[in-house]
């Protein structure tokens, strides 16, 4: 049968290679339209020409759970089981950037962890997009690193259980793995040798000291100023205002004193009839306040005031 696994194919973590894939989705995968026209006979030659065909990558999608092309292919992979050798170029080709996932995919599936991390930690410097079909059928962007990152971390890829990994510090103190080199140690050694040849910072920042200091005393010396403070023009402006004002009070003291002198002739006049009349202090407090509002409301209509309120009170009087 078509969907049987070669008999030369070894067990893979301690099962046929195809159980590594979930019955159902086994099952649609071998339902499916790609599977029966595109993926029959198929051998690991022409399964190269298959991978650089690929477009995206993904699981399965869609309300019946429908496989992808890539998922098909894999477990294609998992059935006539090609040589390490195949895998590995597979991982290696720069050129077609899903064919190398392909391959990664599948060591993860069968590979050792040695095998995994020896071989896919490499790949965390291609930073190429890939296209990803998502459960609800739609496209999404991932990188090339994202997606090694998931294979090495996540315990689910492309809704395909994955086996378990061992902790890349086990191998590490059993001496099988030397421990990982990042990519940016390189930057941040050119870092580390630029601060060491840059001057010191007292020689860089002498000069800039001194002319922030000139700048400060400038600004210092500008704010306090007459000009800088009025600003142009402003001086002789508010020399002229203050005149007026201290003129304006002369004037209206000197009409102060002038009623006060009329009050009290009208007053002495008042208390010197036969009648006997009398003009007391609450007259005299009346009468000033009324001419106070008086003037109150001419001041205003001077300075450009209505005066409304004032002179519906002085209407009252």
């Amino acid at each position: 049968m078509a969907n049987r696994t070669v008999k030369e194919a070894k067990n893979i973590h301690g099962t046929n290679p195809q159980y590594l894939i979930e019955k159902i989705i086994r099952s649609r995968i071998y339902d499916s339209k790609y599977w029966k026209e595109q993926c029959f006979a198929l051998t690991a030659e022409l399964l190269v020409d298959k991978a650089m065909e690929l477009r995206y990558i993904g699981g399965v999608f869609g309300g019946n759970i429908k496989p992808t092309q890539f998922l098909c292919l894999t477990l294609k992979m998992l059935q006539i089981q090609p040589e390490k050798d195949i895998v590995v170029e597979f991982i290696k080709n720069e050129e077609f950037k899903y064919v190398r996932a392909l391959g990664a995919f599948y060591l993860r599936l069968t590979g050792s962890s040695l095998d995994c991390y020896k071989y896919l930690e490499p790949l965390y410097i291609d930073n190429r997009k890939l296209r990803r079909q998502n459960r609800l059928g739609h496209f999404e962007i991932v990188y090339m690193d994202e997606f090694i990152d998931e294979l090495l971390r996540s315990d689910r890829v492309c809704d395909i259980i994955m086996p378990r990994l061992q902790k890349r510090a086990v191998l590490e103190e059993n001496n099988e793995l030397e421990p990982k080199v990042s990519a940016l140690d390189e930057d941040l050694d050119e870092e580390v040798m630029s601060d060491e040849e840059a001057p010191p910072p007292a020689e860089q920042d002498e000069k800039p000291q001194s002319s922030r200091k000139l700048r400060k005393e400038r600004s210092k010396s500008l704010s306090s100023s007459p000009e800088r403070r009025d600003g142009p023009g402003q001086s002789n402006r508010s020399r002229d205002y203050y005149e007026s004002l201290d003129e304006y009070q002369r004037e209206r003291d000197r009409r102060e004193r002038r009623d006060k002198e009329r009050r009290r002739d009208d007053r002495d006049r008042r208390g010197g009839g036969d009648t006997g009349g009398r003009y007391d202090d609450r007259d005299y407090e009346r009468d000033r306040e009324k001419d106070r509002r008086r003037y109150d409301y001419r001041d205003d209509r001077r300075a450009g005031g209505g005066g409304h309120e004032r002179d519906r009170r002085d209407r009252r009087y």
